[in-house]
């Protein structure tokens, strides 16, 4: 919002920055008729304190073993039940919450402005600049994420700090796609050839005057993202190459509870449905975002 801030008191003419001013704010009042912005932030918000208060909240520790109680269906004294050593799996879903929530977090603050920045730099100088750029970008868009992120962890090792950056390294190029086609629209406007008359350097229009036009269509994107970057990340955990035991990771406890998913569904059930609801909440979010954000829908 800074940067939102710091466009508004910029040399952008004052008729514009209004005319923006103003259906942003009217559109952040009428927030409250988009349910599924509401709902869905509603939910990434119950698990972002879940995560955040898990050491008041989990009943028991997340990696304490008891082989005397493994493979225990719902109860009251384990209300998820227990996996094959013995620990809740309500404890390990909310210290998990927090492995998965941090993932989401640390790789939208990665890609998101490397992909804003590199699209509008593409966007606005063109040429040859734009051409490699964005042939870079069709090479990662080519192949399949899940692909690229196994074989830059399999090269870097397993564990969580490689999973996110090998999850950041495959996810930025719809970002600098999405800055790049929102910045040819932009650079032949009105206001840019006045500020560029005006003497601005070409630094200074991406970064005050079009950089900030390309926010709402990054963060639309970059919302829709985060279900893609769970399920990424959940993937990568399954396979062994994410965090790794005793972590309570998600995709790890799929994958160490589907041997009993016959007789004991709810060690690989739980931290499904888990998933499910954050990528749902997530997707959900995104959509309301894109038809709040849509000057078609007014």
């Amino acid at each position: 919002m800074s940067m939102i801030g710091a466009w508004l008191a910029s040399d952008t003419p004052s008729t514009y920055r209004q005319a923006v001013a103003g259906r942003f704010w009217r559109g952040t009042l009428g927030l409250r008729h988009q349910p599924m912005i509401l709902t869905g932030t509603s939910i990434v918000l119950v698990f972002a304190v879940i995560a955040i208060a898990a050491p008041l909240i989990a009943p028991y520790s997340p990696t304490a073993q008891d082989l005397a109680l493994n493979l225990r269906p719902p109860s009251a004294a384990h209300w998820l039940g227990t996996d094959e050593l013995g620990r809740d799996i309500l404890a390990r879903l909310i210290w998990g919450a927090r492995i998965t929530l941090g993932i989401v977090a640390l790789v939208s603050v990665i890609t998101a402005p490397i992909g804003l920045i590199l699209g509008c730099a593409a966007g606005y100088a063109g040429g040859w600049i734009e051409a490699a750029l964005m042939r870079v970008t069709d090479v990662f868009l080519a192949l399949p994420r899940l692909i690229l992120a196994l074989a830059f962890v399999a090269a870097s090792g397993p564990g969580i700090e490689n999973a996110v950056l090998a999850i950041a390294i495959v996810a930025w190029p719809p970002y600098a796609r999405v800055a790049r086609a929102e910045t040819l629209a932009l650079k032949h406007a009105e206001f840019i050839e006045a500020a560029r008359l005006a003497g601005a350097s070409p630094l200074r229009i991406v970064l005050r005057h079009i950089l900030p036009l390309c926010l709402p269509s990054v963060i639309v994107r970059m919302s829709l993202d985060m279900a893609g970057v769970i399920l990424t990340a959940a993937g990568l955990g399954f396979l062994g190459l994410g965090a790794q035991p005793p972590s309570p990771e998600w995709g790890a406890m799929i994958a160490s509870g589907r041997q009993y998913m016959v007789d004991q569904w709810w060690v690989a059930a739980m931290p499904g449905i888990a998933i499910a609801a954050v990528s749902l909440a997530f997707n959900l979010l995104g959509d309301g975002m894109r038809d709040w954000l849509d000057p078609k829908q007014k």
